[in-house]
């Protein structure tokens, strides 16, 4: 239960500052640090993030930085993708998607370790908004592909999102953060409604690490204006790939049971 406490509240806390990315931790503190299997582990990620995302999202909210447009877009088609992700899950073995998880995981860390400027991609227009007639497509596949993510690997999804909306859709830092949040709280949504019924879930271990979580992105969101992203995002992408191999290992020799 202390593991449960202490590792819920560094995803809320990477959340809080980031955006995303906390998501990509939680699935292997539930299985390897709290001792769930991995079939209970996704759908209460999913749970997990999508509430600690809502509370992040909260501070965001009063400074009006969603573009909610764009977050029902990629959130709505993300949504109906989960539930494929979902399925697919059920069809693999556990040691496969905890290898794929960690190749997952590498590909975050390197996105991460690559600078992020806030010039916008080809879809910002001059006055700020966005041209939709050429940056529609991007964001239904972006949609389409964290959603299926969602429901595969039981993650929010904003390692990818933030990205994204910064290079493709030409967002600012602050709003691609803002608006990932809400596009994670839609598809963290549909991805726990997929896998519901899988499994039961552990009603402390989940309690314990929501609350956490929710804690850590409280606290961490009121610090997240005052911090550097790009050196937050360089010691996360070496903590990413520290826990990858961890998983990748793990995968191989002790694979968590079904």
């Amino acid at each position: 239960m202390i593991a449960a406490i202490g590792l819920g509240a560094l995803v809320g806390v990477l959340l809080g500052l980031l955006g995303g990315g906390g998501s990509i931790l939680a699935v292997p503190a539930l299985v390897y640090g709290a001792g769930l299997t991995l079939a209970a582990a996704v759908p209460t990620s999913l749970l997990v993030v999508g509430v600690s995302s809502a509370t992040a999202l909260l501070p965001r909210l009063r400074a009006g930085l969603v573009r909610w447009r764009l977050a029902a877009v990629i959130g709505g088609t993300g949504a109906a993708a989960t539930f494929a992700g979902a399925a697919v899950n059920r069809l693999l073995d556990p040691r496969v998607v905890l290898g794929g998880f960690a190749a997952l995981m590498v590909v975050a860390g390197l996105r991460m370790l690559r600078e992020t400027d806030d010039s916008g991609g080809d879809c910002a227009l001059p006055g700020g908004g966005i041209n939709w007639r050429g940056c529609l497509p991007k964001s239904v596949a972006a949609g389409l592909s964290v959603g299926f993510l969602t429901g595969l690997f039981g993650v929010g999804g904003g390692f990818l999102i933030i990205p994204a909306l910064v290079l493709l859709l030409g967002l600012t830092m602050p709003t691609a953060v803002a608006t990932s949040l809400a596009i994670i709280v839609i598809n963290s949504a549909a991805g726990f409604a997929a896998h519901l019924g899988d499994v039961a879930l552990d009603y402390g271990i989940t309690v314990a690490f929501t609350a956490a979580a929710i804690i850590g992105s409280l606290a961490a969101g009121r610090l997240a204006t005052r911090l550097p992203t790009h050196r937050l995002q360089r010691a996360f992408a070496w903590l990413v790939f520290a826990v990858a191999a961890f998983v990748a290992t793990q995968a191989l020799v002790n694979p968590a049971p079904a």
